[in-house]
């Protein structure tokens, strides 16, 4: 499995809930993960119910098995003052152009720059290794930008381009694309079963491989319980309406007791049954158009009691059963 794990999205869809249970998973049976955010959120705090994360790694979870899951918030401008400390020696000089706002107005007008500094530190967190020659970490999650920036965003040697031929700037950037265009990297999308999210997945991954950057899954997220069935609801929609009311009688619903009868919940019965019907049927439509992606195809169910700590962990639990573990 790639060491560098790129999850994208369409907004609203949980890509950030998607990234933080993959790296609890990855990090099972004594693994170490790094979980990357790159969009000053503080996503993964809020999930982790923990204090805002600073820029610096920081363990944040304990994984099934021993596993440890570290986090890092990466600021840009932090980012570009150890750039300028390991290329060009500024120490003191670099954090007075801080002061000035030097370095927020680099980033600001060359968004490429600022790109590359934000993959390059994920990219260097991949080939860091230990005293012993070993990974320091087996696995590093990216919550990345949303599906219609992430091309863009990862492709940062493109984006550079027009800033530096040549250089360290462009060297850095080189360094990058060998480890985002390697067999090293999966950009897996997070959607939902509706419309504009499965499409916005699909035209991310064509966008995705015609940059040639490798895409590894697609997550479905907040998948709904299937109550019914095709069967079930064809019964529905052909049983008389008399036979429903018997039914619902002898499972005890609509007694004098209840102030009612079986025939009054016969109809609103039906009704929310063609709504749910309605709405399997998109979702069945969409999953269809996920299948001609021909990528696989993974499926999370929607939380009833909500999102918190005990659901990451559970949503962990359900990508190990679906094949994602770390020394795969």
């Amino acid at each position: 499995m790639s060491r560098l794990q790129v999850v994208s999205g369409k907004g609203g869809t949980g890509k950030t809930t998607v990234a933080a249970a993959l790296a609890l998973a990855l990090a099972t049976e004594g693994k170490r993960t790094l979980l990357v955010e790159v969009e000053g959120r503080q996503g993964i705090a809020q999930l982790f119910e923990t204090e805002a994360l600073p820029y610096e790694e920081r363990k944040i979870a304990v994984a099934p098995g021993g596993g440890e899951v570290y986090a890092l918030a990466i600021d840009p401008e932090l980012a570009l003052l150890d750039y300028l400390q390991m290329f060009y020696k500024l120490g003191s000089a670099g954090r007075a152009l801080k002061r000035i706002g030097a370095i927020d107005f680099a980033t600001t007008i060359a968004p490429g720059l600022r790109d590359v500094l934000l993959t390059g530190k994920a990219c260097e967190a991949v080939r860091r290794k230990d005293r012993s020659g070993r990974f320091v970490y087996d696995h590093v999650v990216m919550d990345a930008p949303p599906t219609g920036r992430i091309t863009r965003f990862l492709n940062v040697n493109d984006e550079v381009a027009g800033l530096a031929k040549i250089g360290p700037i462009h060297n850095q950037a080189q360094s990058v694309m060998q480890v985002l265009k390697s067999p090293e990297t999966a950009v897996h999308l997070v959607t939902l079963l509706e419309e504009m999210p499965v499409q916005e997945t699909a035209d991310g991954i064509a966008e995705l491989r015609a940059a040639r950057l490798p895409v590894g899954r697609v997550i479905v997220n907040m998948v709904r319980p299937q109550v019914l069935d095709a069967a079930d609801l064809e019964v529905l929609r052909t049983a008389p309406r008399t036979a429903l009311a018997r039914s619902l009688s002898t499972a005890g619903l609509g007694g004098a007791r209840r102030g009612g009868s079986a025939e009054q919940l016969v109809e609103p019965l039906l009704a929310q049954a063609e709504e749910y019907a309605e709405r399997y049927a998109l979702e069945q439509e969409q999953r269809a158009v996920l299948g001609e992606l021909d990528l696989p195809l993974h499926e999370l169910p929607l939380l009833a009691e909500g999102m918190d700590v005990a659901g990451l962990y559970e949503l962990a639990r359900e990508l190990r059963k679906q094949g994602w573990q770390g020394g795969s």
